[in-house]
């Protein structure tokens, strides 16, 4: 798939996601029903935190597939993350402490399937360029991450989903993005690769356009659902559930 450098930033804030951990019984309901039942509606940061490296930061994963949420005294003592990667969640804590006007890099901790997990996390003092910069997760050697910084008035969910090709191709193809912003990106990751492509675009009338305009899916609800034409002229069919 194409290649295409995500930049979901907003004017004046970072972007805000809703939260939500997998539901199993909702995993096998048909694609035009699905609903997260678990999601949020609204952001779950603070508005004090808007402009400051403390708050909520949410993304997707890839290598298998998931999820992850940061929380850094987000109107509470608490600094911890959870992540949710093929269906099985991990909570995560740091004991780096946050100051104000620095930069806030720590290592997050935690256990999979009773094997210890380290992922580092890095944001900017004013929230922005929020980052993995490595992680350590038992049997996801590759995993790679979309993150976003949340903020109090702009709605973020994840997407989980799947794309083929009439190459033929398949892999993972899982998304972040903003109905109020307007804008989505994420990662597509062909099955057996350990390289991801980047993806983003905008979000008009319902559907996904790329960064060249060109259609990629529809959204409708907690789903997404698309077929388009690649550069080389092969079909790509694309689908995702909100998971997060």
């Amino acid at each position: 798939m194409k290649r295409v450098i995500i930049y979901l930033m907003v004017l004046s804030a970072a972007i805000t996601i809703g939260s939500c951990k997998k539901d199993k019984d909702d995993k096998n309901t048909p694609p035009s029903t699905y609903k997260c039942t678990t999601c949020v509606s609204t952001p779950d940061a603070v508005a004090a935190n808007d402009g400051s490296s403390k708050g909520v930061y949410k993304g997707i994963v890839i290598g298998s597939t998931g999820t992850i949420e940061f929380s850094v005294l987000n109107g509470s003592n608490d600094i911890a993350a959870t992540m949710v990667i093929d269906g099985t969640t991990v909570t995560l804590t740091s004991s780096i402490q946050w100051a104000n006007g620095s930069a806030y890099v720590a290592p997050f901790t935690g256990q999979l399937n009773g094997q210890p997990v380290t992922i580092t996390f890095s944001v900017q003092p004013d929230g922005s360029e929020p980052q993995i910069l490595s992680s350590d997760i038992p049997g996801h050697p590759n995993a790679s991450f979309t993150l976003v910084k949340e903020t109090s008035n702009a709605l973020i969910e994840c997407f989980e989903g799947t794309y083929s090709t009439t190459r033929p191709e398949s892999g993972t193809f899982n998304i972040l993005l903003s109905r109020p912003l307007g804008k989505w990106g994420g990662e597509a990751r062909e099955n057996g690769q350990s390289g991801t492509d980047d993806i983003s675009g905008i979000i008009s009338n319902g559907t996904l356009l790329d960064d060249g305009g060109n259609l990629i899916g529809t959204l409708s609800g907690d789903n997404i659902t698309g077929s388009f034409k690649d550069g080389d002229g092969n079909t790509v069919t694309v689908s995702g559930k909100r998971t997060l």
